[in-house]
């Protein structure tokens, strides 16, 4: 990773979290003192900056340099609220479609979504603060510049966003194998959040149980699902054929 994504050092890195500048998370070396990590700790709380306790070893192999047993991370976008991506596309009269993202790990993968969604004009990319893959230049490179304009909301608890969601009208369509209906036979034209699960799991029994509807994408050949990525483009341009297509 390029030095310029990221900062080393108690007092940079507390003076970063003043500042303002959006970090996506923060590296504690392990057993280090409360009163050298406190500040940093409770700057992260209150902004909900995930923060990881890890081996000395996982730092120095960032950075040689002098990090005091802390390195944070740069974000390489400016995230948003879902609040206000809910409220600002309806006042603009739009039927809302959103991506939810279940921990999806993988920066190619995220890249490649966050591409197809931007030219789907997808209203927003919703991720959880913990569990996701970091968004940093890498990631904004992976998706061709995309990130730069479609808007992610970062959200500490995705099952209190989806409430929230479906309180707003929202329907949420959960993307799953184990599910029965075809992703074409699902009304997409109206107010939707495309649920989308991790690499290795699929979506959380929590989130699947909030879904108002659970989708999938059949496929004939022995490969039995397809790259999540992939999957997540598919249904975002079944959303815009849909809505394409229904009378004016």
């Amino acid at each position: 990773m390029k030095s310029d994504q990221y900062i080393y050092g108690l007092n940079p890195v507390t003076e970063a979290l003043r500042s303002g500048r959006q970090v996506e998370k923060i590296l504690i070396r392990k057993g280090i003192q409360p009163s050298k990590s406190g500040p940093v700790m409770a700057i992260a709380k209150e902004f909900d900056i995930p923060v990881q306790f890890v081996p000395v070893e996982k730092l120095n192999s960032i950075t040689r340099n002098n990090h005091q047993g802390i390195v944070a991370f740069f974000s390489g976008i400016i995230y948003q609220k879902t609040e206000e991506l809910v409220i600002s596309a309806f006042e603009r009269g739009e039927i809302p479609i959103f991506l939810l993202l279940d921990r999806i790990t993988d920066v190619r993968n995220f890249g490649s979504i966050a591409r197809s969604a931007e030219c789907a004009a997808v209203n927003g990319i919703i991720i959880p603060s913990r569990g996701s893959a970091l968004i940093t230049a890498d990631a904004v490179k992976a998706s061709s510049g995309a990130l730069n304009h479609v808007p992610v909301a970062r959200e500490p608890n995705l099952n209190s966003t989806v409430k929230y969601l479906k309180d707003s009208g929202i329907q949420l369509i959960a993307a799953t194998e184990k599910a029965d209906k075809p992703y074409d036979l699902a009304d997409y034209t109206l107010p939707t959040a495309i649920i989308m699960g991790s690499e290795e799991d699929g979506i959380s029994p929590e989130l699947l149980s909030l879904s108002d509807t659970q989708v999938k994408i059949p496929v004939e050949g022995k490969t039995l699902s397809l790259n999540v990525s992939v999957a997540a483009g598919i249904l975002i341009f079944e959303a815009r054929r849909q809505r394409m297509q229904k009378p004016a």
